[in-house]
């Protein structure tokens, strides 16, 4: 069995860092991935969405000090499905990529990649 996904994309806000009871580094940020395809007329279009990226220790360290938001970059990593109870008893679900790889692509300003980093967070 493989749980494994690679998205490629842009980051949409700087990277939020935050230390779990553990002690361990938790890195937060969102990725933007954009897909183009014809309609049913004929007509360009296009479709954005919203992952939520978690990187863990020496991966989220990485990517805090390197990343920021506009930045491109491509995430290896599983995707991790969670379920809690809200405040008012509700049942949430909630669906993030626990990275394990991160390359960086492209700082935030260019606007395309000339050659990816050699720079890989793993």
């Amino acid at each position: 069995m493989k749980n494994t996904v690679t998205l490629v994309g842009f980051v949409g806000n700087n990277p939020e860092v935050r230390t779990a009871q553990s002690g361990a580094a938790i890195t937060n940020l969102s990725l933007a991935t954009t897909r183009s395809f014809k309609d049913g007329d004929g007509n360009r279009q296009t479709e954005t969405e919203w992952h939520r990226i978690t990187c863990f220790n020496g991966v989220g360290k990485c990517v805090a000090e390197h990343v920021t938001k506009g930045a491109m970059v491509m995430v290896t990593g599983r995707i991790h499905y969670s379920r809690w109870t809200d405040s008012e008893g509700q049942t949430r679900y909630g669906c993030e990529i626990i990275a394990e790889q991160v390359d960086f692509l492209a700082k935030a300003k260019e606007a395309t990649p000339a050659e990816p980093r050699k720079r890989r967070a793993k």
